[in-house]
């Protein structure tokens, strides 16, 4: 069995503001997100906006246990809720599953330099790093940072008591949450789930990871194409949740449907020249994207993989528009596909698409192709 699924609210937050109206709009401006260059200089980042927490997260005591990226997914999963008519049906909210990517939460930023003072002159780094991070990382810190705490966070504050999923991996975890959620409704398992992620951008100890590893992109913004050379991302604080329902559900209860998505395919190719080129080809054949009017690309920035990305979508779909997602709000690792795919079922149920293709090529991993059409 195959049930058509069909988008019926997303909920948005990003540099760009909230909801879908914002983003249509930076869309339209076609003006560089909104940047600070100055915290964590030379790494700039896209901040998240100034946000009224009470709408979605009524309780001060929820709000002070959660950090920055806990709160950004509560919030937008609460706005995904409005949208979709649902947030004060307890009924369907206690049907309603969730599945959630996320990575892990912030650390504890002096432990982690001391540990990194303490390697330089350690004459057995590998024991030294072993003894500092038994004992001196507290285990009530370690488990205020899981990153299935979003998912029952958000079961807290908004009453989703459904069997919820967590996965983690970075853009792939995003993609993959999107693929089984729409697996799951496709054929008949589920009637509808809740689906999405957030990240926090403004934290050292992330951009340390990321640039110690070549990604992370420094000095002025950059549209993401135009990038070259060895490239790199900005990292973005952002979420994205999206309500999907079959479509004969979503009709029953009355509901608008803002897109249909279809079978999201997922890989993850050996990261080699001309690689990510032949893996796109290969998924967009599986996604069956027809002639798009729009691809939304989570693109990263990252060279050589970005302009190989670029190259392949403009072959594969030569008269659609693309919009990168890190010239619209930076890049959100975890968020990247449900972004994407919240924004392409936005522009579709605006009239300004009839049929979009969403893609995600991970900066290190993951690739992913997915189509949606009018419902």
């Amino acid at each position: 069995m195959s049930r058509p699924v069909v988008v019926t609210g997303v909920g948005l937050v990003s540099c760009a503001g909230e909801g879908p109206e914002a983003h249509l709009a930076a869309l339209a401006a076609g003006t560089p997100p909104h940047t600070d260059a100055a915290r964590f200089a030379p790494y700039p980042v896209h901040p998240a906006p100034a946000i009224a927490w009470d709408r979605q997260i009524p309780k001060k005591s929820d709000q002070r246990q959660m950090e920055a990226w806990q709160r950004l997914g509560v919030y937008a999963a609460g706005l995904a809720l409005d949208a979709a008519g649902v947030k004060e049906d307890a009924a369907f909210k206690q049907a309603l599953h969730l599945v959630v990517a996320a990575g892990g939460g912030e650390r504890d930023y002096a432990v982690d330099g001391t540990i990194l003072t303490g390697l330089r002159d350690a004459p057995d780094p590998g024991a030294f790093l072993n003894e500092r991070l038994q004992n001196d990382l507290r285990p009530t810190l370690f488990l205020a940072q899981l990153s299935n705490l979003l998912a029952g966070n958000i079961a807290i504050v908004h009453g989703v008591t459904g069997a919820s999923r967590t996965f983690m991996g970075e853009e792939a975890a995003g993609a993959d949450a999107l693929r089984i959620a729409q697996a799951r409704i496709a054929s008949g398992q589920n009637e509808a789930m809740l689906v999405g992620g957030s990240y926090s951008a403004e934290r050292p100890d992330a951009l340390l990871v990321h640039a110690m590893g070549g990604f992370a992109k420094q000095g002025d913004f950059a549209p993401v194409f135009a990038r070259g050379g060895a490239g790199g991302f900005i990292l973005a604080s952002c979420a994205a949740f999206l309500m999907l329902e079959s479509a004969e559900h979503a009709e029953a209860r009355g509901a608008r449907a803002l897109a249909r998505l279809g079978a999201v395919a997922s890989g993850r190719c050996r990261r080699e020249p001309g690689s990510v080129s032949g893996a796109l080809a290969a998924l967009w054949s599986e996604a069956a994207p027809a002639k798009p009017d729009v691809i939304v690309s989570a693109a990263t920035g990252v060279g050589p993989i970005t302009a190989e990305e670029g190259d392949t979508l403009a072959r594969l779909a030569p008269d659609a528009r693309v919009h990168a997602l890190g010239d619209l709000i930076g890049h959100g690792l975890e968020v990247a596909a449900p972004f994407g795919a919240a924004l392409a079922a936005i522009l579709i149920a605006q009239g300004r698409a009839t049929e979009a293709a969403v893609t995600t090529v991970g900066h290190r991993r993951g690739e992913s192709v997915m189509r949606l059409t009018r419902a």
